[in-house]
């Protein structure tokens, strides 16, 4: 099972977050990208922490409420690890060498830059193009996780009567959904840009120069800490508290008491995460910033941002050039609510055409 196994059949895209499981299936006609099934199943608490599966059978059942409700009759997925559950390294090889030989030098390199016995990780490589100023090496992407971390995944999907054709990286399944959203900025391909994807207990930066990430970075804190607040200050259970954040019904002084504290606190953040890109990097601004997650739609929150950093801030549309079939366009309200935190489903969905 490899990290970057090219499909043959349909693939649903299958994003785990801590709180819901997001399914996402295309199709694609002359060019144009489709929203063929879409679902997204709440997860009960716990069940995945920062990103890692711990009731397995919690979330192959959510993946089975969510396939019945998109109305899905694909049986093969594509879903993905966490970044902080990869290793990535790119490492110059030999261009002559053959797909076999490549493999056999990769298995022994890598020892080299995994500090795990080789026999508990699952490997892969992708050849990304020949070494700059040296035609006769290729860099090739060396990607490596913990064996537990995939198979947790493929348990979770096999539960939810889905056989794991893929197995990618968040941030390269980010990567992939960023082609769909290239055109919604003002900025060149040269450009330097900061996706970061607030979800519910994790943020993530990541920046992209010409549509290739170059830095990501993950922090334990997102809108989990909001709903705790609400919970705490309205007397509400998890579920409630989840509810009227997105549907509304609390009190007048929510937005005083506890929306623009956590924004405020938000902000602090993503400010904080970008120090560390710019000081272990050459680069001291970034052109354009790309709010994707569930946060990302938190009214005021883009404004604030951009004000913050200094630098134009949108939020993330994915399916903004795609169509909808029949089906899906009766959830065009639930769907366009959720297009900024289906990032992740969409670059999965987009496996299915390697």
């Amino acid at each position: 099972m490899g990290l970057f196994t090219p499909k043959k059949p349909a693939l649903i895209g299958v994003d785990i977050s801590s709180t819901a499981v997001k399914l996402l299936q295309l199709s694609q006609a002359g060019g144009r990208f489709r929203v063929e099934h879409y679902a997204v199943e709440p997860l009960p608490p716990n069940a995945v922490v920062e990103k890692n599966i711990v009731e397995v059978e919690a979330v192959g059942d959510a993946i089975r409420r969510a396939m019945a409700r998109s109305g899905s009759k694909v049986k093969h997925a594509a879903a993905a690890v966490a970044g902080s559950a990869v290793i990535t390294r790119i490492i110059p090889m030999a261009a002559e060498l053959s797909d076999d030989d490549l493999e056999g030098q990769i298995q022994v390199e890598a020892n080299q830059y995994i500090p795990y016995p080789i026999e508990e990780v699952s490997l892969d490589f992708e050849v990304i193009g020949p070494v700059r100023d040296n035609a006769d090496m290729n860099n090739i992407l060396l990607a490596a996780s913990r064996t537990e971390n995939v198979d947790m995944r493929v348990a979770a999907l096999d539960l939810g009567g889905l056989t794991a054709n893929v197995i990618d990286v968040e941030a390269f399944a980010m990567e992939n959904a960023f082609a769909m959203v290239a055109d919604q900025m003002n900025v060149g391909r040269e450009a330097l840009v900061a996706v970061v994807d607030i979800g519910a207990t994790m943020t993530t930066l990541s920046v992209l120069r010409n549509q290739r990430t170059i830095y990501s970075r993950e922090q334990v804190f997102g809108g989990k800490q909001l709903t705790d607040e609400i919970m705490r200050r309205y007397g509400l259970s998890y579920e409630e508290a989840g509810r009227a954040k997105r549907k509304g019904g609390l009190p007048e002084s929510y937005a005083s008491e506890a929306l623009d504290p956590f924004k405020e606190s938000l902000v602090q953040q993503v400010g904080r995460l970008m120090q560390f890109f710019f000081a272990g990097s050459e680069y001291s601004k970034v052109d354009q910033v790309m709010l994707a997650g569930g946060c990302a739609s938190i009214e005021g929150l883009a404004p604030m941002l951009q004000e913050q950093l200094g630098v134009p801030c949108v939020v993330a549309n994915p399916l903004a050039r795609m169509s909808l079939a029949p089906r899906v366009q009766s959830q065009s309200q639930s769907l366009a609510q959720d297009a900024p935190s289906l990032m992740i489903a969409v670059g999965l969905a987009l496996r299915s055409f390697d």
